[in-house]
């Protein structure tokens, strides 16, 4: 199965997708799933997933009060600002599969190495792949930390437009929660590609647009 692990709607801040273009884009890459992760919420993911559940996994990048976690089949939304542990508690407590975003990214993360170290026996993958990293280091100390861990990683285009939908994937086995999901990532192969800078371009407008209009979505 195609899947990209981290994309986003007009439900985040700095996003202007609309969640059925989203799909679209999708479907047009050949994904077999995608991951919805707006940031602090999923009421976009639930949209899309009412448009296509075959397609839509409901996910969050969840901002705590250090880094970013990236969650897949999450049921409750689970509100910024927490501490790690908190978070990871309420995702736990949901049955949630637990990704940490862009860890070694540091316009984006905020995540110190002690702090990965000590929250990573408690998460199930790492996103050793992000598709807007500004440089390649930032994805290939990821993918260190991972190896070292002994930890799985997973691949997201961390897509603000339809151009970079699964522009970068995982290829995993078929699973259909987050239990089956947990062992299926252990074989995953991550196809990566960085997205061109000027995407982030998208992102700026997005901010301005919602800032000039007052619109949040």
């Amino acid at each position: 199965m195609k899947i990209d692990f981290h994309t986003h709607t007009k439900y985040s801040w700095d996003c202007l997708v609309e969640p059925v273009k989203l799909i679209n884009a999708a479907r047009r890459r050949g994904l077999d799933r995608v991951v919805v992760t707006d940031h602090n919420t999923i009421q976009g993911a639930l949209l899309a997933r009412d448009i296509d559940p075959q397609l839509v996994i409901v996910g969050e990048e969840i901002q705590t009060i250090h880094g970013e976690f990236l969650a897949c089949f999450v049921r409750e939304e689970v509100p910024r600002g927490l501490s790690p542990q908190e978070t990871i508690d309420r995702l736990r407590s949901q049955g949630a599969f637990i990704s940490i975003s862009h860890p070694f990214d540091p316009w984006r993360s905020g995540w110190l190495l002690g702090e990965l170290k000590e929250i990573a026996p408690q998460v199930d993958a790492i996103e050793v792949f992000n598709g807007r990293c500004f440089k390649e280091s930032y994805n290939d100390d990821a993918g260190n930390f991972a190896q070292e861990m002994n930890m799985p990683g997973t691949t997201g285009s961390d897509s603000h437009s339809t151009v970079e939908v699964g522009i970068c994937y995982s290829e995993i086995p078929s699973f259909s929660n987050a239990e089956e999901l947990k062992h299926a990532i252990r074989n995953a192969t991550n196809l990566p590609r960085r997205s061109p800078l000027w995407v982030r371009s998208y992102s700026l407008y997005a901010r301005f647009y919602k800032k000039l209009t007052g619109k949040s979505r």
